[in-house]
This record gives C-alpha cells, structure tokens and sequence, in this order.
C-alpha cells in the first residue's frame, strides 16, 4: 500500500509531497476496505500544497480531495455495499493512496458502466458547474449564460450541463489556443478575453440579455464580465484564478444594479440535506456513466509519479485534467 503524503506546505508544491508505504488493519464492523482506482488533482490540491488554499487539513496530509474505488472488504456490519462495487470516496478524505478504509454510510454507490477516470471527478466539479447554473439565477431555456475559464474542467460541465437544460453559453477564455478546446467541449459562442468584450458578447448573441456571470478568474475579468449582463444581473464567483480579488466598478454596482456572489462546494454540501446531496449525485454519476457528462484528460499517472502528476496538474498551459491511477 502507498500514499501520496506531505507533512508541511511550500511554495513549489510538488516539492512537500512524497509516497510512503503503509499498511492498514481490516475494516472495522461498519467500515470498508477500498481500493482507489483513480483520484483527479484539482487546482484546490495543487493549493493545499502551496498553503493557499481557503481550507487546509491538519499536517501530515494525505493530497486528494475525491476519487473513486472498488470495495474490496465490508465489515460484518455493512449491508449497504459488497465487494466488488465501485463506490464515489469521501470528500477530502486523502485520495491520493492505493487504499482506504471508510465508513460504509460516507460512500456512494456508483454504477457499474462507466470510465473510472470520468467518475473519479465526480464528487467537486461537475456538482460545482450544475449549482452554478441553479442556486443563483434561474434561467428559461434559450436563455444565454457567460462564464469565464471556459477550458477548466468546471467550464466543460456547465457548456455540457446548459446545453441539456436548453441553455446557451457565452465561453470566455484567455488565449486564443484555449478556443478550439471549448468549442469542441460544446461552447455556443467563444471569445478571447480583452477589453472589448461586452461589445463582442452583444455582437455574438445579437444583444440578448444576459442574467447570470459565472467567475473563476477574478481580478478585472469580473468586471469585464460585469459589462456583458443586463441590468439586475448577477455574477457568481467560485475562484481566483488571476490571483487577484474580484473588481467591480461603482457603475456596475451602483448605477447598473449587478450583484456579486461567492460559492463553495463544501459550504454547499454542509448545509444541504443528505436526500438533496444523494439527489444530485444520483443525476450526475449517471450522466457521466452512460457518456452524456465528460471532462478532457490531459495526462494520467501511477501513484510513484505523483511529484511529476503534480507538475504538470500545475502548469498553465494544459488542456484536461491530471488524473492519478494509484492501483493501476
């Protein structure tokens, strides 16, 4: 057994993270035996490294945030699950590991059809672009939506997403190399960012108006956004990744009535009931089993290589996600 661990945090962060090998006891009566089949790193991953992120575990750590596994031994007291299955692993339980042990109720039955790697990312991006697309603004179909960091993995799932509900995208992205990604990942309309944007977005969608920004870039890229919504619009921001906070001009907040809100997942999942959460994973694990819900890969790579996964997760200039493969 091995596990991808680190036990402080810098600013080169493939430089904290090392694989050990360790070794656990049989499951407990309630507890599982599971192993990992594939576990994504995330840009939230690649944070905790480097201390940046919002939330951070307690030291040593495992990496990884989600993944997906097959059930390998179940406690004498587990009738939820049987070995074999293949199961969505606790959020922020430490994926980066070949095996774990988890309590039966903490995980989610998956189908038996579909790609490991498109399932391990179920748990954090595709629920985050679906909630987006709902919880703020609440489009009709034929409706436009502009988001920006269109080529991320959220960007793929919400073009995905909108385009099942009868929604049309506005995908932002901020080279002209990232444009044949998006639209091949379903964009309606896709533009390079730049300073001319609203006149471009109104162009593009013949002057529709527009209701709901979603922000992963911050900095002067919200306000930017901000200029392609009509009055009383609203902006959804769910990362950072300019580096910079959000910027909003008095003319947008005051004058043109846009308001700014944040999301995170796990605040989200903390205070939603268990019924909703299993509702909306249900949707999604089968919509990514039979197909219909995909995310690029870049790169996959075994557990051993996890300094290398990191690097490249890391690195700018990438189309899809860095998955690691820890058993396979």
């Amino acid at each position: 057994m091995k596990k991808a661990e680190y036990s402080r945090r810098g600013p080169v962060p493939q430089d904290v993270i090392d694989v050990v090998d360790f070794e656990l006891p049989p499951p407990g009566a309630s507890e599982v035996l599971v192993e990992v089949l594939a576990a994504p790193i995330n840009p939230s991953d690649v944070l905790s490294l480097t201390g940046d992120y919002g939330s951070l575990p307690p030291l040593p750590a495992i990496g990884g945030n989600e993944g997906v596994g097959r059930v390998l031994e179940t406690g004498i007291d587990v009738r939820s699950l049987r070995a074999g299955q293949r199961v969505l692993l606790p959020i922020g339980g430490g994926t980066w590991r070949t095996h774990l042990i988890a309590d039966a109720r903490a995980l989610i039955a998956l189908p038996d059809r579909g790609e490991p790697v498109q399932l391990a990312m179920l748990a954090v991006n595709p629920p985050t672009a679906s909630l987006l697309l709902s919880e703020f603004v609440k489009p009709k179909p034929g409706e436009w939506i502009i988001q920006n960091a269109a080529n991320s993995a959220v960007g793929a799932y919400l073009m995905q997403l909108a385009r099942l509900r009868g929604f049309n995208t506005v995908n932002i992205v901020r080279r002209e190399a990232a444009v044949a990604g998006a639209r091949a990942a379903g964009g309606d309309v896709v533009l390079v960012d730049g300073d001319d944007l609203a006149a471009r977005v109104h162009g593009a969608t013949q002057g529709a108006e527009i209701r709901l920004g979603i922000d992963a870039v911050g900095g002067g890229a919200t306000e930017r956004l901000a200029r392609c919504l009509a009055n009383g619009g609203a902006i959804v921001n769910y990362g950072a990744m300019s580096g910079d906070a959000c910027k909003l001009s008095p003319a947008s907040l005051i004058f043109r009535d846009i308001s700014l809100r944040g999301f995170w997942l796990a605040r989200w999942l903390k205070q939603e009931q268990a019924s909703t959460r299993a509702a909306l994973f249900g949707e999604l694990a089968a919509l990514i089993a039979d197909g219909t819900l995909a995310a690029p890969i870049a790169a996959t790579f075994p557990i051993e290589r996890v300094k290398d996964a990191v690097v490249a997760a890391a690195a700018g200039e990438r189309e899809g996600k860095i998955v690691l493969l820890p058993t396979g």
